[in-house]
């Protein structure tokens, strides 16, 4: 039988420090951002979030339909859910974060599928090739939407 991950390990696991501790977003930070694939990169990022988005959306998807298809809906859930957050707030109809997100997911699926890799580069050359990456999805996003 399969044991499910606590979040406080889950957190522990892509910190590498316990929930909560001092330097836990600097290492969120440098381990995403640093991270050698823009797969790697969401794998890092934001875990509190990720463990949820994990377990209620990608985890159930996963067993239903291929995986590619799985990732596609559970950044997008999480691009409506970041919608819905800023439409509460500002009480205006937002529409970015669904198709941002959605994009970026296409970025993750066809890095992951054809191996790219920056793991032989310094950190600082990663970290700008994911925050380039996101950069171009939010740029053709806004242009297009």
């Amino acid at each position: 039988m399969h044991r499910t991950i606590t979040l406080s390990e889950y957190v522990k696991k892509r910190n590498g420090v316990a929930l909560g501790s001092s330097g836990s977003m600097t290492n969120m930070l440098k381990r995403s951002l640093g991270a050698s694939s823009f797969y790697l990169f969401w794998q890092y990022w934001n875990p509190i979030w990720g463990y949820y988005l994990s377990r209620m959306i990608m985890k159930p998807l996963s067993n239903r339909f291929p995986i590619w298809l799985a990732i596609i809906i559970t950044f997008a859930v999480s691009g409506a859910l970041h919608d819905l957050a800023i439409t509460l707030v500002k009480w205006e109809l937002t529409f970015l974060f669904t198709p941002w997100f959605s994009l970026m997911s296409l970025i993750v699926i066809a890095t992951k599928k054809f191996g790219i890799s920056y793991s032989g580069h310094h950190w600082l050359l990663r970290a700008f090739i994911n925050l380039i990456l996101i950069t171009v999805c939010l740029i053709l996003t806004r242009q297009y939407v």
